[in-house]
């Protein structure tokens, strides 16, 4: 495989996974909604894409021996209102399926699909540290809903080609939404802990996300679906601990409220608050190995990046 294509390449993952691509001797095509005014980067190049119109350069896709679906409106980035829930479903649904009818048509030579999903597809923990594994259901809330019909529209794509889902933990970098939120009040002495602070958040480090996408591109083993989490979840408390004591000095925790959150964010604040233990043995299994296993590492290596 030499060429491969993302959706929503231009995003926080697709920018890691586009470096990574690149140092590894591939050749890019960015798949994104605006192809204007983008930065001449060697081996890259940019194709207009909009699931929402129904606009794809076709001849672009034709190219691809690999695509990596990441393309989707941000669930944190705004209030979930109807419209905004519409939109997150919207983007992923009705995308996927047209991805996918493109692909059917338009490239004969893609071998590979890996599709982006979430651990939003489980719901909360309530038996504890026992952690989700990629055969339990879907959760029947907004999100669970929304991951199951987003993968069910990628596995349309098996009389195609090999599918891999990814199912992202909360993804961790130094330009990511979620660990800016996190660190920042770090800065002032502060360390907010959401809720009760018990809350196990599985996550997983951006630069492993994009060489686990590679290792699904490149190991013909990989199919079905997987966690992509590493394999040490911890609680919210923990996660901000290990940041206050990396970045320094005296952090002084400041307890949020639920119903804080449950103003602030609505809905939102249902992820925010839920537990969710999900498990990596499967990615692990498969031989992958990560770099960052363990959050005081990872926040060792982001916070390293961000100085």
């Amino acid at each position: 495989m030499k060429i491969i294509g993302i959706t929503g390449g231009a995003g926080f993952v697709g920018r890691h996974l586009t470096a990574l691509l690149i140092n590894k001797g591939y050749d890019v095509i960015i798949f994104t909604r605006n192809i204007t005014g983008k930065k001449a980067i060697p081996h890259v190049l940019y194709a207009h894409w909009d699931a929402e119109k129904e606009i794809c350069d076709t001849v672009s896709l034709g190219k691809v021996d690999a695509i990596v679906h990441l393309a989707g409106e941000g669930i944190a980035d705004k209030r979930w209102t109807d419209k905004r829930k519409q939109e997150i479903v919207g983007s992923r649904v009705k995308g996927t399926r047209f991805l996918v009818s493109q692909l059917k048509e338009y490239a004969p030579s893609c071998k590979v699909l890996v599709s982006a999903s979430a651990t939003g597809f489980y719901g909360p923990d309530m038996s504890g540290m026992i952690p989700f594994k990629e055969t339990d259901a879907a959760y029947t809330d907004f999100l669970g809903d929304t991951c199951k019909r987003w993968e069910a529209e990628s596995e349309k794509a098996q009389s195609l080609m090999r599918i891999v889902i990814l199912r992202f933990g909360i993804v961790l970098g130094k330009d990511s939404g979620a660990f800016k939120e996190f660190e920042k009040p770090m800065s002032f002495g502060v360390m907010p802990i959401l809720g009760s602070g018990r809350q196990v958040v599985s996550w997983i480090e951006v630069d492993d996300l994009a060489r686990l996408i590679l290792f699904s591109i490149e190991n013909e083993l990989m199919n079905g679906i997987y966690n992509a989490v590493a394999p040490h979840p911890v609680s919210h408390t923990e996660l901000m601990k290990a940041i206050g004591k990396e970045k320094g000095g005296l952090k002084i925790p400041v307890p949020v409220p639920a119903f804080i959150l449950k103003i602030m964010l609505g809905e939102m604040s249902e992820e925010v608050l839920k537990s969710c233990a999900v498990s990596a043995d499967k990615v692990l299994g498969s031989g992958f190995k990560f770099q960052y296993p363990e959050i005081d590492k990872a926040v060792k290596g982001i916070l390293g990046k961000m100085n």
